[in-house]
């Protein structure tokens, strides 16, 4: 085994002499000391060798493998030292040439918009509250009144997880987590992302952004909805917009409505934003319903409220004119760099 080693040491040298690059260098050392390389093999043959001689042949090998490192180890250091040399004298750097712009980054305008709407809200007396983006099914129904074979709970319309987790479908799932924490009143707004397998249009996305308001108290009536709603679109959009509630069907309130806007796109005339109706649903609304405060922990005998879930990507379109939902996601600098 002896005449083994130094053969292989030889070899080695011979073929560290023929290298031209430093990656070369290390492909050479990756096939001699590799798990599968040829000292790695003696290594597994010294146990067949006479005890007597067994060390200093180990010896060998280990001096073997520290010089077969140590040679690699300078002649990279020399190819690094030649190949920066060389990219020295190719780059050149003209000092007199104007430097390089540096773009500022802006704001989404999701996130613009999201945080205008949290900055009124807060101004108007909401605190904020967060709920979980992976949630349980009774955070997200059960307990939100869905009956079990509500459509919203089938495998075509929510993202499922396992059988009891899912991505939240709307950030009502804050609701009875707030109330069983603090007693009312309670007036608090949850922002955030929501998730819907849907089919992807001008109008929908499989996730889009929501506000959900939630206000309880004692004689709390729909009169306080509307004027909230009233109150927080004219903040928004900086004068008195023209808006109409409609009578609407959602589990966790009762009685329920939509809240639509008209469509600043075409000023009410109809387009393909608003499906040539001249308004847009901006989110749904209504009566917490008895079951969900019962939930919740709360005596629907003594307290009542409202709630809300409002789209994000909804009012800015609105906001800015924008006809395409699906602009906000495609990430297109040209798009994106309007909002300063």
């Amino acid at each position: 085994m002896q005449h083994q080693v130094s053969s292989l040491r030889k070899k080695f040298q011979d073929e560290l002499g023929q290298v031209q690059h430093s990656k070369d260098v290390e492909n050479l050392k990756v096939k001699y000391l590799g798990k599968k390389g040829p000292v790695q093999d003696l290594m597994q043959h010294l146990r067949d060798a006479p005890p007597e001689t067994r060390p200093l042949i180990g010896q060998q090998i280990n001096e073997l493998k520290e010089e077969i490192t140590r040679l690699c180890e300078q002649a990279m250091h020399s190819f690094s030292q030649l190949e920066m040399a060389k990219r020295l004298t190719e780059e050149k750097i003209d000092v007199t040439l104007p430097g390089r712009r540096h773009h500022l980054g802006r704001e989404h305008p999701i996130n613009q918009a999201l945080d205008e709407v949290i900055e009124i809200l807060v101004g108007m007396g909401f605190s904020v509250q967060y709920g979980p983006d992976i949630d349980s099914d009774y955070y997200n129904y059960e307990g939100l009144n869905f009956p079990p074979d509500h459509p919203a709970r089938d495998m075509q319309d929510t993202f499922y997880i396992t059988k009891d987790m899912l991505l939240r479908s709307h950030t009502s799932n804050t609701q009875l987590r707030v109330m069983e924490k603090h007693k009312p009143p309670i007036r608090i707004i949850a922002p955030g992302t929501v998730y819907r397998n849907e089919t992807i249009s001008s109008r929908s996305h499989v996730f889009f952004h929501q506000v959900e308001g939630l206000y309880i108290d004692k004689n709390v009536s729909f009169a306080d909805l509307f004027s909230t709603m009233d109150e927080f679109l004219s903040k928004l959009f900086h004068t008195q917009v023209k808006t109409r509630f409609r009578p609407s069907y959602f589990p966790f309130v009762e009685p329920g409505l939509e809240v639509d806007v008209a469509c600043t796109s075409c000023n009410g005339k109809g387009c393909r934003l608003c499906k040539h109706s001249g308004w847009l649903e901006i989110c749904g609304a209504g009566m917490v319903h008895p079951e969900v405060l019962k939930n919740g922990g709360i005596n629907p005998e003594e307290y009542s409220g409202y709630a809300w879930g409002m789209g994000i990507e909804r009012l800015a379109m609105l906001r800015y004119g924008i006809k395409d939902i699906r602009m906000f996601t495609e990430n297109d600098m040209r798009f994106l760099e309007q909002f300063a």
